[in-house]
């Protein structure tokens, strides 16, 4: 059982490498993520990825992935780096970090 008390749900941080900045990747990353009843955050790194913490059903966290990965008009995404963790609960939605 995770914190949030689900049993099917996941937390995973999702690295992007690629033309992910100055794409709007971020934004329709968020969308997307509300879409599909994902909470957590994403944001812009220094060196040019982009990267997010993702919290939500295990199939929902999967469609995101494959439509970051995809989907995103103007982004080219080269590879992901994933590392799956506990869900914390602590996030009500899905927002943009600076």
């Amino acid at each position: 059982m995770t914190a949030s008390g689900r049993v099917d749900e996941v937390g995973i941080r999702l690295v992007f490498t690629g033309r992910v900045q100055g794409v709007y990747f971020r934004a329709n990353t968020k969308e997307e993520a509300l879409r599909l009843g994902l909470r957590g955050w994403v944001r812009n790194l220094p060196d040019g990825r982009v990267e997010a913490w993702v919290e939500g059903d295990r199939h929902a966290v999967g469609q995101l992935l494959e439509y970051c990965k995809g989907d995103i008009p103007n982004a080219q995404v080269d590879m992901v780096d994933m590392e799956e963790g506990t869900p914390s609960g602590d996030y009500p939605s899905f927002e943009i970090r600076m």
